[in-house]
């Protein structure tokens, strides 16, 4: 539990967190989310945008600077971006560890300073070794910031607040993100190199915003919960995976991937360039659309999944999603054409669409099972699975849209999207109705430290 005392009086405590709401009394619109948020939910959730501003004006631009700007190949720009994914996977399990050891708040704290140091070494990256130094810091950020983010949040809000925390804080994130492309698109010049140092620099400066409320204002939420007392239960990814419907979620979090996000950055755009033959400019508009959609639809979604079973929102996510995909696949018959351009941004905005399905559930699902003491682990489990499905979603694109095979290839993910559907059925069969998402008159979930 955690609380605040007025100084110089042994008073109540005035705050106890996790705070929890039922959905009736959480209030209506962004504003009513707003009002029922914890003081301490509110400071983390104010900088997410401006965050991850830097990151996304670096995101799209990181090969083509490391390429055209500082000389690399193609090849070896591609390890260097590879080698960060690497990083990031082999270590989210020790992170996961250790931020159950030492509390989500300080990992987040190295996190970003490990983002931020990344981030400069990028900026400057004139020989091999600094662009490896960079990809590796980027890659230890990454490996620790899903889990330790996601049992920060858990440890201020539960219940329908954290379904939809979850989904703001995706909303708020892909705007950041969003903007920051943008931004960087209208400002970098390959012709000036000081353009690219400067998105990096700034992305340095931004990533650690966050630091300045988790030393301040949150520096008495550790988000480190206490050993069971009776020892039932080891502190162990053993122990993880033997968690009820826990195999399940990591299974769900591989293929959603592998559908979804893996083809995001490489799947997708070498379709919708190569095979639907449109311009680049189309596809900027897509990603544009698709980012529109999420930022401005996913406080109207909230609100209406709220109350029912989240591996149901599970299932009409991914009906949206092969709708999506067939679009797509159709696009690819009509290349060149004014109608194939349409489908290619009718087909990210759908996808942008179940994207604000999932990120409520899934993440919601997967904390709602998770005792307090693993937490960090159950998150950093979650993050391997997902990373592991995107990394093979580009090596499977690559491999059949190099030879031809793009209907094969469509056909592909939407056999992923059925096994993903059978995954939401047998989960639903094990996990209790709370942790589905349905409304409980109690809790007993034990409170952190």
């Amino acid at each position: 539990m955690v609380g605040r005392r007025c100084r110089g009086a042994a008073l109540p405590l005035v705050t106890t967190l996790p705070k929890d709401l039922p959905a009736d009394e959480i209030g209506s619109g962004l504003a009513g989310f707003w009002r029922a948020l914890p003081r301490e939910g509110r400071f983390l959730l104010s900088t997410v945008a401006v965050q991850h501003l830097g990151r996304g004006m670096t995101l799209p631009f990181t090969v083509i600077y490391l390429h055209e700007v500082r000389g690399f190949s193609l090849d070896t720009a591609g390890s260097i971006m590879a080698l960060l994914a690497l990083v990031a996977a082999l270590a989210a399990a020790p992170m996961g560890a250790l931020t159950d050891l030492l509390g989500a708040r300080w990992m987040l704290i190295v996190a970003g300073v490990c983002q931020s140091l990344g981030a400069v070494a990028l900026a400057f990256a004139t020989s091999l070794p600094i662009a490896v130094l960079g990809a590796v810091l980027m890659g230890l950020s990454q490996s620790i910031g899903w889990s330790a983010s996601n049992t920060f949040i858990s440890a201020l809000v539960r219940g329908p607040l954290r379904q939809r925390y979850f989904g703001v804080n995706f909303a708020l994130l892909n705007l950041g993100i969003g903007a920051g492309g943008l931004i960087a698109g209208a400002f970098v010049d390959v012709a000036r190199p000081v353009t690219f140092e400067t998105i990096f620099l700034v992305d340095a400066v931004l990533v650690l915003i966050p630091g300045i409320w988790l030393l301040g204002p949150l520096r008495h939420v550790h988000a480190r919960a206490e050993h069971p007392d009776d020892g039932s239960a080891t502190a162990s990814y053993a122990t993880v995976l033997r968690l009820p419907g826990m195999r399940w979620v990591l299974l769900l979090a591989l293929v959603t991937s592998f559908v979804g996000y893996g083809q995001l950055e490489a799947g997708i755009p070498a379709f919708a360039h190569g095979v639907a033959q449109v311009s680049t400019s189309v596809v900027g508009l897509a990603f544009a659309a698709n980012t529109a959609v999420i930022v401005l639809l996913q406080f109207w979604v909230l609100q209406r999944i709220e109350g029912h079973r989240r591996t149901r929102v599970g299932l009409v996510m991914l009906g949206i999603w092969a709708v999506a995909w067939l679009a797509l696949g159709l696009s690819g018959q009509l290349p060149g054409s004014l109608a194939a351009a349409v489908l290619v941004v009718a087909f990210l905005t759908l996808f942008g669409l179940g994207e604000t399905l999932l990120q409520p559930t899934l993440p919601a699902i997967t904390n709602d099972m998770a005792p307090d003491h693993l937490r960090g682990r159950v998150n950093a489990a979650q993050s391997t699975a997902f990373m592991a499905g995107g990394v093979l979603g580009p090596l499977v694109a690559g491999v059949l849209l190099e030879r031809d095979l793009s209907t094969t290839f469509v056909l592909v993910v939407v056999a992923g999207l059925v096994v993903t559907a059978w995954l939401f059925l047998r989960l639903e069969r094990i996990v209790s109705p709370a942790v589905n998402g349905l409304p409980v008159t109690a809790t007993d979930e034990p409170s952190v430290h």
